[in-house]
């Protein structure tokens, strides 16, 4: 694809960069695998896969391999609600409690979306409400949330990531504002997935696509975190569950189908003739909201490796890359307004819009947190630096 490169105002020997560095962490393992894409303009210039599927048995990963995303779900919940937002369903300024009424007492009823979007809710940092429950069931999931998760912090006092908590919600303010009364997972087929082309994508491991799903594996301990499953058995059975519905750690999905997601985001909510968002909100998702707050949750890994805390860099529905340098999974190179998200220790896309990069890599193998963003900083920083 050298020339190809060349003729989008990108180095093809620079690019080539890539894949040696990728092979060399696989070769330490770091992780097992992956498959990366990275495009200018909207044409790729880069797509390969590296590494395996199956490291015991040296089985190579190949390409549009399927993968569930963790938490790059969220992102695409995000967009849903910002599509409701546009569609008048509710506000940024909305309180939840006046969609979910249930969600009221204290603190918490004074949470909007925009604080959900934001990850400045004041809520705990919690992967489960009750130890031990399925998470596959977004009815139960919501009365477990409204039952036993209150605020810890004053809404819009700090920047605190959101493992569960605010997507499980809004995807819920979706679905009880939905005009057609369809559930979340119809919801999200038939306003994103259907509309730009994500024929590999699904909300629940869609029985066709299990032939080609990589299954999560973690390279560490993750002690008491679990995906529980009433329907599989297993730890992390609801990643192989298709009925599961979980707007915030849900999504199965490729890298081709990610990118698909991406060239709306670039193209300012318009991909294939589908207009997802108006490019007004588009743009706004591109302002940093959280000033310089750190962000709770990645503050305390940074400390805990020696790192200064970053800014949080959130925006309404995204991370953002920012204009200090500092630890960052885009790259340090990329400019301020780089927009994207990841996924657990594993996943991540961006779109740079100064240099109109994208870059998506679904990998297999969930690093420890503090060496994949070393790793996606490094990869981040040779791709946006492949611009000549």
């Amino acid at each position: 694809m050298a020339g190809r490169a060349e003729e989008f105002g990108m180095s093809g020997e620079r690019l080539a960069r890539i894949r040696p560095a990728m092979e060399a962490l696989i070769e330490k393992r770091k992780f097992f695998g992956g498959e990366i894409l990275v495009a200018r303009h909207g044409e790729v210039v880069l797509h390969e896969a590296v590494g395996y599927r199956d490291w015991d048995n040296k089985v190579l990963l190949e390409k549009n391999a399927v993968y569930s995303i963790f938490s790059m779900t969220k992102s695409l919940t995000g967009v849903l609600t910002l599509h409701a937002i546009e569609a008048g369903q509710f506000a940024l300024t909305t309180k939840v409690s006046e969609i979910i009424p249930e969600f009221s007492g204290g603190v918490r009823e004074d949470i909007s979306f925009y604080h959900l979007l934001t990850h400045t809710s004041g809520l705990p940092m919690t992967f489960t409400p009750i130890p031990g429950m399925f998470i596959d069931n977004l009815d139960e999931m919501i009365a477990a949330i409204c039952a036993k998760v209150h605020s810890i912090a004053a809404p819009g006092s700090e920047a605190s990531y959101a493992p569960l908590v605010g997507h499980a919600l809004m995807g819920e303010a979706v679905r009880r504002t939905d005009p057609k009364g369809r559930s979340f997972r119809q919801i999200m087929q038939e306003t994103i997935l259907d509309p730009l082309g994500m024929k590999d994508s699904a909300i629940g491991l869609r029985p066709d696509l299990k032939p080609r799903h990589v299954k999560p594996q973690w390279l560490f301990d993750k002690g008491a975190l679990q995906h529980l499953s009433r329907n599989l058995e297993g730890s992390d059975a609801a990643f192989e569950d298709p009925d599961a519905e979980m707007p915030w750690v849900g999504l199965c999905s490729t890298v081709t189908d990610i990118f698909h997601f991406t060239e709306m985001l670039r193209r300012g909510g318009e991909y294939r003739g589908a207009r997802i968002l108006s490019p007004v909100t588009v743009e706004r998702t591109r302002i940093n909201e959280t000033g310089d707050m750190i962000n709770q949750l990645y503050g305390r890994n940074a400390i805990a490796r020696g790192w200064e805390p970053a800014p949080a860099y959130l925006s309404i529905g995204f991370s953002l890359s920012g204009d200090r340098i500092c630890h960052q999974q885009m790259g340090t190179l990329t400019s301020p307004q780089t927009f994207g998200q990841h996924g657990q220790g594993s996943m991540l896309y961006w779109v740079d819009p100064r240099w109109d990069v994208t870059f998506v890599c679904l990998s297999h193998g969930v690093m420890i947190e503090g060496e994949n963003y070393e790793r996606f900083q490094k990869l981040s920083d040779l791709a946006i630096t492949s611009v000549i």
